[in-house]
């Protein structure tokens, strides 16, 4: 298995292009090995979409390890329970933070106009279709998105103590999950599944931010990326160039994954 987180891995923001280059690679990748996309997105939302059918990868571990699909069939979930989506809620409006979900073709957020700063900053619009964020505690809820300062994160870390903040990149949100659920979870279960070995070691990972370190970490080769946060680097087996200068084409040539 060769698994790719989405954003700023295979997905230049930037350009919001994924580079010829990457869906080169995954082309001659697929003659061997499967294509697994491990990211905090999910993947069937409807900002998504477009990317996992470009990708038309062999299974994907949505946001962080919380939901599995495999062509399309869901063979895994983690749902919070609904006392804690309140409480966190609850915490959130009290404080000023920006936290929800998308589920489907809706946003369920507190405080949108954080959110809505926030995709302006970082994509230059905001198409977003807010709906009232305390639905989500009706609706099934596998992971929250937050949007702040990473001492805003730490803080809601300290009051919950059972969740985890992996930072975005950029430094201006976390992907919220529960303690226990991770990429390399994720990659596990699909390794039992395939009949792989579940230690890993026959795999290979490629990410840029701290949702990645599990994965990166327990991955037969982890591959940051020339972009990636400094800690990610620091736990990779390699580190290749930056998304826009071919960093996958250019890690698999070099790890002889592919043939140029």
């Amino acid at each position: 298995m060769i698994s790719f987180d989405l954003d700023m891995t295979l997905l230049d923001h930037r350009t919001d292009r994924i580079p010829d280059s990457a869906l080169a690679a995954i082309e001659k990748l697929r003659q061997k090995h499967r294509i697994i996309l491990a990211t905090g997105r999910d993947m069937d939302n409807y900002y998504s979409i477009a990317y996992r059918d470009l990708i038309r990868p062999d299974a994907i571990v949505h946001m962080n390890g919380a939901k599995i699909t495999v062509g399309g069939r869901l063979v895994f979930e983690h749902l919070f329970e609904q006392d804690l989506v309140r409480r966190l809620l609850a915490f959130c409006e009290e404080n000023g933070y920006g936290i929800g979900a998308t589920i489907g073709d809706d946003d369920f957020y507190i405080h949108p106009e954080i959110i809505a700063a926030g995709d302006i900053r970082f994509w230059g619009s905001c198409g977003r279709r807010f709906q009232d964020p305390y639905r989500l505690l009706s609706m099934p809820v596998r992971a929250l998105a937050f949007v702040g300062s990473p001492e805003q994160a730490a803080h809601v870390e300290q009051a919950f103590p059972e969740l985890r903040l992996p930072l975005f990149a950029s430094g201006h949100g976390a992907d919220v999950v529960r303690r226990g659920i991770s990429k390399a979870e994720g990659l596990r279960r699909l390794a039992v599944l395939f009949g792989e070995n579940p230690d890993l070691s026959a795999t290979v990972a490629f990410g840029d931010s701290l949702n990645d370190l599990e994965i990166i970490r327990e991955a037969g080769t982890g591959v940051a990326m020339g972009n990636a946060v400094d800690e990610l680097k620091a736990a990779a087996d390699f580190v290749t160039s930056s998304i826009e200068d071919d960093g996958i084409y250019r890690a698999c040539l070099a790890l002889g994954l592919i043939e140029a």
